[in-house]
């Protein structure tokens, strides 16, 4: 079982998806960046830290509680409200910068997207 954690953006996710709702049908039907787990242990959901860009102190404590809790996370995605932010909202986020600081920090891997919705 693959132990995943999700981010989202804390300014848009509620404007284009109420409670995270696509991130979960994703999950349970295994659609975008889901497909490629078998089966799939959701450890935690939080936003990003807000701009301009707090994202490695809110993993870091993320990953500090996930591994307290024995729950340490395998995967960790950035939403797709993320990503649409990072394109097209001024998003300070450089996604391949922050792949390398957090996979290099945390040991973790790191993935751009969660649904196609």
């Amino acid at each position: 079982m693959s132990r995943i954690a999700i981010l989202y953006c804390k300014r848009i996710q509620d404007h284009s998806c109420i409670a995270c709702a696509k991130c979960y049908k994703g999950i349970a039907e295994k659609h975008g960046e889901f497909a490629k787990y078998n089966e799939i242990e959701l450890v935690a959901m939080t936003d990003c830290g807000d701009c301009p860009g707090l994202v490695v102190p809110r993993v870091k404590l993320l990953n500090e509680v996930t591994n307290n809790l024995d729950r340490p996370i395998e995967a960790l995605h950035l939403g797709t409200c993320m990503k649409l932010a990072m394109e097209t909202a001024a998003c300070p986020i450089d996604y391949d910068d922050l792949k390398i600081t957090l996979e290099k920090k945390f040991g973790i891997d790191v993935v751009l997207g969660t649904h196609s919705y």
